[in-house]
């Protein structure tokens, strides 16, 4: 049983979506197993879509944090005398 849209990885996702457009572009496919591959495509998409904006969403996060100032950092050099 294929798993959940949701539960897979971007990268899986993207794998499954090549494989039902290589598929479908055969055109050895009834109608109604085309119509369910669609589906699933269109649900792949759609979670897929969901999953770059979270991405794009932590990265501006990330990027527009003006309230996080490094701190320096200084090794101590008399650890190695203890």
């Amino acid at each position: 049983m294929a798993k959940k849209p949701e539960n897979l990885s971007f990268e899986q996702s993207l794998t499954e979506l090549e494989t039902i457009v290589a598929h479908l572009e055969q055109g050895e496919v009834s109608l109604d197993d085309a119509l369910k591959q669609f589906e699933r495509g269109i649900k792949l998409v759609r979670q897929s879509q969901a999953k770059l904006e979270q991405a794009q969403q932590k990265v501006s996060i990330l990027l527009n944090e003006d309230d996080a100032e490094l701190a320096s950092f200084t090794v101590e050099s008399d650890l190695s005398s203890t």
